[in-house]
């Protein structure tokens, strides 16, 4: 209510453009894709090393059988649920400096991210690495051959082609 709903930049400090070889890559972005995968990396230790994660992969696998063995499903519920709120406003605060900040800005995020879920396969961090991978290529491949209007159409339309030929998801093997 304090800033309305006015579209507004956010300045960055890193406005520097960095060259590798024929590759020009604004340093913004790279510090994206840095924390993309130092978050993804944190995120798969904390769930393999720890038994807080242990009890969240537990949660995941047999809601049923994890509360048998004394696990508080909801202890468990909200830890996953601030852990999820942490990496969403990590990945606003990377994401913001590129493009305008308004109340609805994470839409279209939240609807490619659950495109890039159902895609790899639900439960699987591989499958959502992976099915970020093929969304981006096709995207950015997509705008350039097709046209940039239809990138957002792109990952939609790939989601109907693979779901067609592979209903689950790509990685899905030993997930339920």
């Amino acid at each position: 209510m304090y800033w309305g709903a006015d579209f507004r930049r956010m300045p960055t400090p890193y406005t520097e453009i960095l060259h590798f070889g024929g590759l020009t890559i604004p340093a913004q972005r790279l510090l994206i894709i840095a924390g993309a995968f130092g978050l993804m990396g944190a995120l798969h230790l904390y769930l393999k090393k720890t038994m807080t994660g242990a009890t969240i992969i537990a949660m995941a696998q047999n809601r049923e059988g994890a509360f048998l063995v004394g696990i508080d499903a909801n202890r468990v519920a909200m830890m996953t649920f601030a852990i999820a709120g942490m990496l969403a406003a990590v990945g606003a605060t990377l994401f913001a400096p590129i493009n305008l900040v308004y109340p609805a800005m994470g839409h279209l995020l939240i609807m490619k991210a659950f495109v890039i879920i159902i895609l790899g396969g639900m439960g699987s961090i591989p499958g959502a690495i992976v099915g970020g991978l093929i969304i981006g290529f096709a995207e950015a491949l997509g705008g350039f051959y097709i046209s940039n209007e239809y990138k957002d159409v792109i990952a939609f339309a790939l989601l109907v082609v693979i779901l067609s030929v592979k209903p689950t998801g790509l990685f899905t093997k030993g997930v339920r």
